[in-house]
């Protein structure tokens, strides 16, 4: 089962995903502490995001693409999270890459086609939605540190119209965290993620 607190959140979240939700679980007050949130395997992939990059790298350059993350800049450099993460609410253009397969006959960096994704303000916490596609991430994201917010969510699967409460489904929590890396530019970095890759790093750029 999912936190009693993130059951009101999520309830909410499926109004930003364009879903069904309840007016009720608007007035809840929503938790600031990720780690309050967290489940005690999620706590452990956030712990670990060097050792995913690391990983990651290392898979991408003995594949000999390493050029390509090159040309990507502070995108794909461990240490470029600026100060000041919190990003503006509003449609953003986003792309995936997958660093690393965890399938042997699977590239080690893909680049996903560009999709929409959408940050709106509940309360004083910020949610972000993928809005198309076959997998859409959706969850908070929560205050960390000067350079750094944590997203909690679930991954919604097809033509799902209400996301699953954290927590509920190991196979569909996902965990990560927010970094600023240029003016106008984002990524939100999913250490270990379940499925496909051992590093996803989504890129987020104001639409507009």
């Amino acid at each position: 089962m999912g936190r009693p607190d993130m059951l009101g959140l999520f309830a909410v979240l499926a109004l930003v995903a364009g879903c069904a939700g309840t007016t009720a679980a608007k007035e809840l007050d929503p938790p600031h502490s990720w780690r309050e949130m967290a489940t005690s395997a999620d706590r452990e992939r956030i712990r670990d995001w060097r050792g995913a990059w690391t990983t990651a790298l290392a898979q991408v350059d003995a594949s000999g693409q390493s050029a390509r993350l090159a040309a990507l800049g502070p995108l794909m450099l461990p240490d470029s999270a600026q100060p000041g993460p919190a990003l503006p609410p509003g449609d953003y253009s986003c792309n995936v890459y997958k660093l690393g397969a965890k399938d042997a006959n699977a590239a080690d960096f893909t680049r996903s086609p560009s999709f929409t994704c959408r940050v709106t303000r509940e309360k004083d916490m910020l949610s972000f939605a993928k809005l198309d596609g076959s997998q859409k991430p959706v969850g908070f994201l929560f205050p960390a540190d000067e350079t750094r917010m944590i997203f909690l969510g679930t991954m919604m699967l097809g033509d799902e119209r209400r996301p699953l409460d954290y927590g509920r489904d190991p196979e569909r929590d996902m965990a990560g965290a927010l970094e600023r890396v240029g003016p106008n530019r984002w990524r939100l970095v999913l250490p270990f993620p379940r499925w496909e890759s051992t590093l996803d790093v989504v890129e987020l750029v104001p639409k507009g």
